[in-house]
C-alpha cells in the first residue's frame, strides 16, 4: 500500500518535472509526455470521433495546441485534466465542423454487453462470451451521442472524478452528472438485461 502511494507520488513528481522541462522547450520532455499519455489520449479521442485516422489527427493537433499554450497551463491544476481539456476542445471543434448535430444526435440502433471475466483464468467459452460482450458494449457506446460517450469514457476508462470531468468538458458539475446518468440509462436501454449481471 505504501509502495503504491510512493509510485503515485513519483509519477506526479515526474509529470511536474517534465512539465517544467516542456515549458522550457525541451523536446525530450515532449517525447516523454506524449509517450506517457499516448494510449489514454488516443483512446479518449477515438471514443469521441469513432474513426482511427481522425483520432490520430486530433491526437497530433492536441499536442500541437499543448505546446502552443503551455504557458497558460496552471501548475496548481492536474496536468491530466488540462491535457484532456485541450483534447476535448480540439475534438469538439472537429465535431462541430464535420457534423454540427453530432454532439447531440439521436441515439441509433444496436445492443452491447460488458466484458468481464468471472475468474482469473477464464476457459475458452468464457473468453468468447467476454469478447462478445465487449463487442456489444463497444457498439452501444459508439451509437451514443458524443456528449455521453465523452463523459462515460472519462469516468470509466480514464477513472476521472466528476469534478475533473467538469473541468475537461467546461461544463457545470450538474451537467456532467446528468450526462453520466443519461448515458448509463441509454446503455441500459440498448443492452439486454443479462448484460448487467
Amino acid at each position: 500500500m505504501i509502495s503504491e502511494a510512493t509510485l503515485g507520488w513519483n509519477e506526479v513528481a515526474a509529470t511536474d518535472s517534465e512539465t517544467v522541462r516542456l515549458r522550457r522547450g525541451d523536446p525530450e520532455a515532449l517525447a516523454a509526455m506524449v509517450s506517457r499519455y499516448q494510449h489514454r489520449l488516443y483512446r479518449y479521442l477515438l471514443r469521441l470521433v469513432r474513426d482511427p485516422s481522425t483520432a490520430e489527427d486530433l491526437f497530433q493537433q492536441t499536442w500541437l495546441r499543448v505546446v502552443a499554450n503551455l504557458r497558460r497551463y496552471d501548475p496548481e491544476r492536474e496536468f491530466d485534466a488540462w491535457l484532456f481539456a485541450v483534447a476535448h476542445n480540439v475534438a469538439m471543434d472537429h465535431l462541430r465542423r464535420r457534423e454540427p448535430g453530432s454532439l447531440v444526435d439521436q441515439m441509433a440502433h444496436g445492443s452491447t454487453d460488458e466484458a468481464a471475466a468471472p475468474h482469473a483464468y477464464p476457459d475458452a467459452f468464457e473468453r468468447v462470451v467476454a469478447g462478445e460482450r465487449a463487442a456489444r458494449l463497444e457498439t452501444a457506446l459508439s451509437e451514443l451521442p458524443a456528449v455521453y460517450r465523452e463523459v462515460l469514457a472519462l469516468r470509466f476508462e480514464e477513472e476521472m472524478k466528476l469534478e475533473e470531468i467538469a473541468g475537461v468538458c467546461g461544463a457545470p458539475l450538474s451537467t456532467v452528472k446528468s450526462r453520466l446518468r443519461r448515458g448509463l440509462e441509454a446503455l441500459r436501454r440498448k443492452l439486454p438485461a443479462e448484460a448487467w449481471r
